[in-house]
């Protein structure tokens, strides 16, 4: 494009315009303009309740049908005009991505959007639903659209994991991308082994987990960022259908301590120190969250959740996949130029008690303000939903106690490490 012509759309972007979607955008967007109304803010942010997979009540509902319920809860909430939507970007990680794709479009028009509202999937494993919210932020300070939203799902019920096809043989001839196979669970051991981490506080951090899951439960916390959904369970032997209200987390266990956790054996090592207890659950479930240009939120009378500060990805040996946390938290205090110190909570994905324990204690980051309503061990992890999932809990959360900053972080299997920074303003 032409220099001249750039700069002159460039300015156009700041002056007063009206269009048929941005009325909003036109009443506040100008030359003069504050820098905060050009930011990216969340105005809405909620999820189901987590369930467990092939066992709880989302194991025989499809895809659609726990997308759908979320995208339409939070467009209600949010006030927003399905019209005005520029974008559903949606991350998820099992199942046909074409099959995935159609689904998650289905689930759009399901949820009440128009036909002109597109759809897009975003697959980065475990950060999938994080990325999404990251898709929809860059894209609105790239000028492309004014809101979007930026949402999550998985069905570990039935989607298989696992390598489609042959395996490519040269794939063997090179430690690193031989890395990239191992199963999660070795690189688990992997982390513990080469930073010990102890089975000691490995399940420290696991039962722990689970009491300030439940107690959050217990207090109601989770309420406003839960939206309940009917599901029909099927019986796998007498095949009879069940209706249900799934309405809270299926995976905490109140009861949970470290003596029990203790016994469990070693699941992927016999000498091995990660076990089922302190090691996140498999779980079916969605989230998502409405982004919004600040001005747009301003003018539409909105109170913003939070404003999406940065983000940042960075890429680790794939074998100790789980320490990715550590050096994208470090590149996104770098980006936005916050220290540990500034951060008032953290939501770090516990895809293992070994990696979640090594990312804590090589940060320097106070356990207190770690997963102040428990983790994916207690939770449970459907891998493309976490990242939207722990978005809304963190923004909740940091409204309650109205605290300014917080982190969002996960590691992401072949090797790498994800994280945003969220800020409340009161």
């Amino acid at each position: 494009m032409d220099p001249n012509n750039r700069l002159q759309r460039l300015i156009g972007h700041l002056q007063p315009t009206a269009t048929s979607r941005g009325q909003a955008r036109a009443q506040v967007t100008s030359t003069s303009g504050s820098k905060d109304d050009n930011e990216v803010v969340i105005v809405t942010a909620l999820r189901t309740a987590i369930g467990r997979a092939r066992k709880g009540g989302f194991k025989d509902t499809n895809v659609e049908d726990m997308l759908a319920p979320v995208l339409k809860a939070c467009v209600s909430k949010s006030r927003v005009p399905p019209s005005m939507i520029g974008d559903v970007v949606v991350g998820s990680v099992l199942g046909s991505n074409v099959q995935r794709a159609n689904e998650c479009r289905i689930a759009g028009f399901m949820a009440g959007l128009p036909y002109q509202v597109p759809v897009h999937l975003v697959n980065r494993q475990c950060s999938s639903g994080l990325q999404a919210i990251a898709h929809v932020a860059a894209n609105i300070k790239a000028g492309y659209y004014d809101v979007g939203i930026g949402a999550g799902v998985e069905s570990m019920s039935s989607g298989a994991m696992g390598w489609e096809g042959k395996i490519n043989p040269k794939i063997f001839m090179d430690p690193q991308t031989k890395a990239c196979l191992l199963p999660m669970g070795v690189t688990s051991e992997n982390v513990s082994r080469q930073f010990g981490v102890g089975r000691k506080e490995m399940d420290a951090l696991s039962a722990a987990s689970h009491k300030k899951a439940a107690a959050a439960t217990k207090a109601g916390l989770f309420n406003d960022e839960i939206v309940a959904i009917k599901t029909t369970v099927i019986d796998p032997k007498t095949k009879q259908e069940k209706e249900l209200l799934v309405s809270q987390d299926e995976g905490i266990r109140a009861s949970t301590t470290e003596a029990i956790l203790n016994k469990l054996r070693p699941a992927f090592d016999k000498k091995g120190l990660t076990t089922a207890g302190n090691a996140s659950q498999v779980s079916d479930g969605a989230a998502a969250a409405v982004v919004m240009r600040a001005s747009v939120a301003k003018a539409m009378g909105l109170k913003p959740l939070g404003t999406f500060v940065g983000f940042a990805v960075a890429g680790v040996p794939p074998e100790i996949m789980g320490i990715g946390p550590v050096p994208a938290i470090r590149k996104v205090l770098a980006q936005t130029g916050l220290s540990i110190k500034d951060i008032d909570l953290f939501e770090i994905n516990e895809a293992f008690a070994s990696q979640a324990c090594y990312c804590i204690r090589e940060l320097g980051i106070d356990i207190d303000k770690v997963n102040v309503n428990g983790g994916a061990i207690a939770l449970g992890h459907p891998l493309g939903c976490t990242g939207a999932r722990m978005t809304a809990t963190l923004l909740h959360e940091m409204r309650r106690r109205e605290v300014r900053y917080g982190i969002v972080s996960m590691c992401i299997g072949s090797g790498m490490g994800a994280a945003a920074v969220y800020e409340c303003r009161y």
